[in-house]
């Protein structure tokens, strides 16, 4: 889903369009960044907290179940900014972030740890989060999940008679389940070498570090009755309701309102990857109690729940499903049905790797 898919480009961005952003960034007051803020250190006294979102409907979504409820309980006023990684990295080393709390994806976090970038979170302020039961994975030290989203298969109810696919070995299986396929393209996000390793049998907590030469040879398979490498969070569907292709991987979401409509669709969660975004605190914010309120409001379960019922992006607080309607939990990454049958992508081998595993992409798919 693109309104929620934080800086899904991060793994492509080379080195120099980082630097050339910051070297654009000197000044962002035109992105509606602001000043009129308070330096006083939260609580009713402060005039307003900076968040950075990524907008769109991901963004109503956090103004209607975590920005108005904050703002009603605390008296702080909540002003969003939507900027890029560079943008805010270069207000960070300008030692001026215009924004007080970050919202974005996990990969980013990681790439602002190298940079030095954000505060390490003192998880002591955090009343929430010490019940809160959030994975490990979720956990950094400048950084805690906020909520997953997912990439999964979609498949035509009406493709394969009463047989229906329930795994990755399904998918890559012509015989038993014949049609076209489509799979992710590189430009849309990171290529889908763990849905090939899976269908080669490979366990979910086997499959990093990544057998790349396995994972290829196995997309080599599939690739004949692959009709196209979908680029936009939307042309699953498509191809999938012009009947084009049978089976796709697909963003989570982005099915939910054709589901909705009546189109012989569904979703197959084993087998789903996982990613998720965080909420972290640059250095140098002006408004750091106020900051960590924020994101210790964000943690409650029945704030996360109200989100996922809203949006279709899963909480990263295990409590929340005693609060969300059974339609709504049934549909969601974290659940902890599918939690067993999906994995969290290992966002720092796709950092160290993602160059090399790009180049052969490209090498790949114009063979």
């Amino acid at each position: 889903m693109k309104d929620f898919r934080i800086d899904r480009r991060v793994f492509l961005r080379g080195a120099g369009g980082v630097a050339a952003g910051i070297a654009a960034a000197t000044s962002l007051s035109a992105c509606g960044t602001g000043t009129s803020r308070s330096g006083s250190s939260g609580g009713k006294g402060s005039k307003t907290l900076v968040v950075r979102n990524s907008g769109g409907s991901y963004g109503d979504a956090n103004q209607q179940a975590i920005y108005e409820p904050f703002t009603k309980e605390t008296g702080i006023q909540v002003k969003v900014v939507n900027i890029e990684y560079a943008q805010m990295l270069a207000q960070i080393k300008q030692g001026r972030p215009q924004f007080d709390v970050i919202d974005d994806s996990m990969a980013d976090f990681v790439l602002f740890k190298q940079q030095d970038a954000t505060e390490d979170l003192d998880f002591d302020r955090l009343k929430n989060f010490k019940s809160a039961g959030i994975a490990k994975t979720l956990v950094t030290s400048n950084a805690v999940g906020k909520n997953y989203w997912a990439s999964v298969m979609a498949y035509r109810t009406d493709s394969f008679g009463k047989q229906k696919p329930s795994s990755w070995a399904d998918f890559w299986d012509t015989k038993a389940f014949p049609g076209n396929r489509a799979l992710q393209a590189l430009d849309a996000d990171l290529p889908e070498l763990e849905f090939a390793l899976l269908a080669d049998g490979v366990a979910l907590d086997k499959l990093y570090p990544l057998d790349v030469d396995r994972a290829f040879k196995v997309l080599s398979e599939i690739k004949p009755h692959v009709r196209k490498f979908w680029d936009t969070g939307a042309l699953p569907g498509v191809l999938l309701g012009r009947k084009e292709v049978d089976a796709s991987s697909v963003w989570h979401g982005r099915l939910d309102a054709l589901i909705k409509g009546g189109a012989p669709l569904a979703y197959q969660w084993n087998g789903a990857r996982r990613q998720s975004n965080a909420l972290g605190i640059p250095k140098g914010a002006a408004n750091v109690d106020a900051a960590y309120q924020l994101i210790d409001f964000a943690l409650r379960p029945e704030v996360q729940a109200a989100y996922a019922e809203i949006y279709p992006m899963a909480p990263s607080v295990p409590g929340a499903y005693k609060k969300l309607s059974t339609t709504t939990a049934a549909n969601l990454g974290s659940s902890p049905k599918h939690l067993e049958t999906g994995f969290d992508l290992d966002v720092e081998w796709w950092i160290k790797n993602q160059d090399a595993v790009s180049k052969r992409w490209q090498e790949w798919t114009h063979a």
